[in-house]
């Protein structure tokens, strides 16, 4: 993203960023503080703020009176829990239109000040529980999702389900259409499902899942169920945008542990044995076992959760309850202990430099002295003329010397 544009969307943040909001972010950036280097941080925080402020609000102009109409149509649907105003917004974060994105980006801070400002009346808790479901396929992640859903729901939650489906070669859509495999969840009016293509993107979680999930809280929606492909890099992706990372798998797979990846087991905070029920309850019980015995022989991922093992039936429903109470006991746990808020933070830092990185390598892509120099180096590459990475350097070098 050019400079230009950067300063282009801070204009846009600064004009629709009501003051209630700016008081929201200040406040939460600098809370009080006995040390006196941390006051001083806050007040060059707020220095800055506000001279940034003074200084970008001169471009209002910026923003169309059309424009202007559609992010404050979308921002108080959202906030006032429309479900069209949430999916007009889902659908704006996962445009490719450059000035679509920066719209985007606008409403995104609105929403994420108003968050903000929730989490600071409610003492820091975060305003939602978002776990991050995976497991290959066959295990029966939607017919939980289905069972859990709608018992949380019945408890007065508000549930919001983002899939992330593989997409079509054709459309670019999604192929495997969630809401066709959740039918009772996705007539409740306490529930959200978002079939969310993957675009091409390796491993299937998408750039605009994450901030699909902030406009879900935005629209209040206090538990975010995010369900990946279950192939792939997309374990390792839904595990740094969720509190709580969640493995489903079934009892008659073969060779479980064989068959999963280590690291992906390391990665959950807790195992699901689904179909535990009629014939399928002996092999669950084998496979509970061998989960328990490996998970002790891994290193913990947490100074406060130990991960476990659990069976559930999403045909019978058994299980399904004590499942939810293990998970809020995670919840509090972690919450009580800090570690879920070091978590979010580090998740933050994470997703930033995935997107400088993708757009950093767009950038390089689509520079003019490269795209003339590629056809040729890929050539030579090809025939064996020259190795991958002189080819790299080369590129590099005259990506360098035309800035």
């Amino acid at each position: 993203m050019r400079p230009s544009r950067v300063f282009s969307i801070l204009h846009h943040v600064a004009a629709f960023s009501s003051i209630h909001s700016t008081t929201a972010l200040r406040h939460s950036l600098c809370k009080p503080s006995v040390n006196l280097r941390y006051a001083s941080l806050c007040t060059i925080q707020q220095t800055r703020s506000l001279s940034t402020e003074t200084a970008i609000s001169h471009h209002i102009s910026d923003l169309t009176d059309r424009e202007k109409r559609l992010l404050t149509k979308l921002y108080d649907g959202l906030i006032g829990g429309r479900r069209a105003a949430l999916a007009e917004s889902i659908t704006l974060v996962e445009t490719q239109h450059p000035r679509k994105k920066e719209l985007a980006q606008v409403l995104l801070q609105r929403v994420l000040a108003f968050r903000q400002e929730q989490e600071r009346r409610s003492g820091g808790k975060p305003v939602a529980f978002r776990v991050g479901l995976s497991g290959p396929p066959g295990a029966g992640k939607s017919s939980f999702i289905e069972v859990i859903g709608k018992m949380l729901t019945g408890k007065g939650h508000k549930v919001s389900v983002l899939a992330v489906d593989p997409s079509s070669c054709t459309t670019g859509g999604s192929l495997m259409g969630d809401k066709t495999r959740m039918t009772e969840l996705s007539r409740d009016m306490n529930a959200y499902i978002r079939p969310s293509p993957t675009s091409g993107t390796l491993g299937g979680v998408t750039r605009t899942t994450n901030e699909a999930i902030v406009l879900c809280e935005g629209a209040g929606y206090d538990i975010v169920l995010v369900e990946t492909v279950g192939v792939g890099q997309s374990e390792f992706a839904v595990a740094d945008m969720v509190d709580m990372f969640v493995l489903l798998i079934p009892p008659a797979g073969g060779d479980e542990l064989q068959g999963i990846k280590r690291g992906i087991i390391e990665m959950a905070d807790l195992v699901v044995v689904t179909k535990s029920d009629g014939e399928l309850v002996v092999p669950a019980r084998k496979i509970q076992a061998e989960y328990t015995s490996a998970l002790k022989l891994l290193r913990k991922k947490s100074k406060v959760w130990k991960p476990k093992v659990v069976r559930i039936s999403s045909q019978t429903g058994q299980g399904v309850p004590e499942l939810w109470e293990t998970m809020l006991h995670f919840r509090e746990e972690m919450l009580s202990s800090g570690e879920l808020q070091v978590r979010r933070q580090t998740q933050q830092k994470v997703w930033m430099w995935s997107l400088i990185q993708e757009n950093a390598l767009r950038h390089f892509q689509q520079h003019p002295a490269v795209r003339a120099e590629l056809p040729e180096l890929e050539s030579r590459v090809t025939c064996g003329e020259i190795s991958p990475g002189l080819a790299a350097d080369l590129l590099l070098k005259v990506f360098t010397d035309t800035q």
